[in-house]
C-alpha cells in the first residue's frame, strides 16, 4: 500500500492541484448528502420536503450536464473550475442560511445553482487529465480522480464523527456543514495553483448533425446505467433517514460509518484492476453487483425488526460492505461503455451518462419524497431500488455478451 501512494506523490503538480480542487468541492458534497437531511429533520422539514428541495439539485446538473459535455471539445476547461470552486461552496451557504431562516425561494434557487456549479467541475475534470496528464502518469491521475470522492468521505465522516462526539451541540449539523463549507472555499487557491498552459487539442472533426452518432450502440451501451441509476436515486441520498428514523442512529455514528465505508471504497478502488484481470467483466461485474443488491435488501429488511438491538448492528454491517462492492464495478462499466461505444461516440456518450446520473436523482428525488408522503416505508423503496438494480444487472450481462461478440468480430479493440 505505502509503494502505491508513494507513486501517486510522483504526479505532476498541477494534476495534484486540479484533484484538491475537487476533493474541497467533494467535501462539500459528500458531507451535504450525509447530514443536510437531519439538519433540515431538527429544523422540522419532512422527508418529503427535503426530497423535493434536493430534487432542484440534480435539475440543475442535468441542465448542463448534456450541453455541457458537448461545449467543452475544443475549448479551454480550466476556467470551468474557478465557477465550481466558488460557485459550489457560495450556494452551500445559501443552502444552510435557507433552511435556518426557512426561506423556501431561497432554497430552491440555491439548490438549483448549487447542482449547476457542481457540473462545472464534475463533467470537465476527465477530460482535462486526458488533455494534460504527462506520459506514464494518466492512469494514476485518473485512478487517484475516481478516488477523490471516497477520500473525501473519509475525511467528511471522521470530521463530522469527532467534532459531533465531542459536543452535538457546539458541533451540532449545521454547524458542522457550516465550517465544512468555510473550509471549501480554499479550492478557489488550489486552482490558481493549476497549471495556466492548457493544452486544447485542435477539432478536426465539427459534429454539428447529431445524426452523425452512432444512437443505437450509444443507446444500448447506456440502457443498464440509466436503471441501476434510476434505482440508486431512490436510495443513496436517504440513507442517513433510514438510519436515523428506523435505527436511531446519532450523526457521529451515522459518519462514522461513512468513514468506515469510504475507506473500504478506496482500497477496493485500488484492486480493480487485478480484480479485472483475475476475472474478467463477465465475472467480475455481475458478481460484485449481485452481493451488493443482497447486502442492500438485508440492510433495508432490519426495519422489520427494528425493536430488536441486533438489527442496528446488522444494517450497519450490510451498509458498510453494500457500496464498496457496487463502487467496485463502476471503473470496469465505464470502461466497457467507453469501448463499446467506440471513438467517434465517447463524448457523447460521457456527456450523456452524467446527464442520465443527474436525472435519475432528480426524477428519484421526486418519487421518494411522493412515496415518504404517502408513509411507504424505507424498506418497501429499498425494495424497489433492488428491483432495479436487479435489471439494471441482467442488462448489463446482456452488453457484455454483446460486447465479447462485437470485440470477436474485431469491432472493439481488444483490452
Amino acid at each position: 500500500m505505502l509503494s502505491i501512494i508513494k507513486e501517486y506523490t510522483k504526479l505532476e503538480r498541477s494534476m495534484l492541484n486540479v484533484t484538491i480542487v475537487e476533493f474541497f468541492i467533494q467535501l462539500i458534497n459528500v458531507s451535504f448528502i450525509a447530514i443536510l437531511p437531519l439538519y433540515m429533520k431538527a429544523e422540522q422539514y419532512t422527508d418529503a420536503e427535503y426530497a423535493h428541495f434536493t430534487s432542484y439539485r440534480y435539475m440543475g446538473m442535468l441542465a448542463l450536464a448534456l450541453f455541457l459535455g458537448i461545449y467543452i471539445k475544443g475549448r479551454k476547461i480550466l476556467p470551468m473550475f474557478y465557477i465550481s470552486a466558488i460557485g459550489v461552496p457560495l450556494f452551500a451557504l445559501l443552502i444552510l442560511i435557507s433552511v435556518n431562516y426557512h426561506i423556501t425561494s431561497l432554497l430552491v434557487i440555491s439548490h438549483l445553482l448549487w447542482g449547476t456549479c457542481y457540473t462545472f467541475v464534475q463533467i470537465p475534470i476527465l477530460p482535462y487529465i486526458m488533455r494534460n496528464a504527462r506520459s506514464g502518469q494518466l492512469t494514476l491521475a485518473i485512478s487517484l480522480n475516481f478516488a477523490t470522492w471516497s477520500i473525501a468521505s473519509i475525511a467528511g465522516g471522521l470530521l463530522i464523527a469527532i467534532f459531533n462526539s465531542i459536543d452535538p451541540v457546539i458541533f451540532s449539523e449545521r454547524n458542522l456543514l457550516f465550517i465544512i463549507t468555510i473550509l471549501s472555499f480554499s479550492a478557489i487557491y488550489f486552482v490558481f495553483k493549476v497549471n495556466r498552459n492548457e493544452y486544447i487539442p485542435v477539432i478536426t472533426e465539427k459534429r454539428s448533425n447529431l445524426r452523425e452518432y452512432d444512437w443505437a450502440i450509444i443507446l444500448r451501451a447506456l440502457i443498464p446505467t440509466t436503471i441501476i441509476a434510476i434505482g440508486a436515486g431512490f436510495t443513496i441520498p436517504f440513507m442517513s433517514l433510514f438510519f436515523n428514523s428506523v435505527h436511531h442512529m446519532s450523526t457521529a455514528m451515522f459518519s462514522f460509518l461513512n468513514f468506515l465505508t469510504a475507506v473500504l471504497v478506496t482500497v477496493s478502488a485500488i484492486y480493480v484492476p487485478k480484480i479485472k484481470e483475475n476475472y474478467g467483466y463477465q465475472k467480475a461485474v455481475p458478481t460484485t453487483q449481485m452481493i451488493a443488491i443482497v447486502a442492500l435488501l438485508i440492510m433495508a429488511t432490519t426495519q422489520y425488526y427494528s425493536f430488536v438491538y441486533v438489527s442496528v448492528i446488522i444494517a450497519a454491517a450490510f451498509y458498510i460492505l453494500r457500496q464498496p462492492l457496487m463502487s467496485m464495478a463502476v471503473p470496469m462499466t465505464s470502461e466497457i461503455t467507453m469501448k463499446y461505444v467506440g471513438e467517434r461516440n465517447r463524448e457523447m456518450a460521457s456527456g450523456l451518462t452524467s446527464a442520465i446520473w443527474s436525472g435519475s436523482y432528480y426524477f428519484s428525488a421526486i418519487g421518494f419524497g411522493i412515496l415518504r408522503h404517502l408513509e411507504v416505508e424505507y424498506v418497501n423503496i429499498f425494495w424497489i431500488t433492488a428491483g432495479m438494480y436487479v435489471i439494471g444487472v441482467l442488462m448489463y450481462i446482456l452488453l457484455l455478451k454483446d460486447y465479447s461478440r462485437r470485440e470477436k468480430a474485431g469491432l472493439i479493440a481488444h483490452s
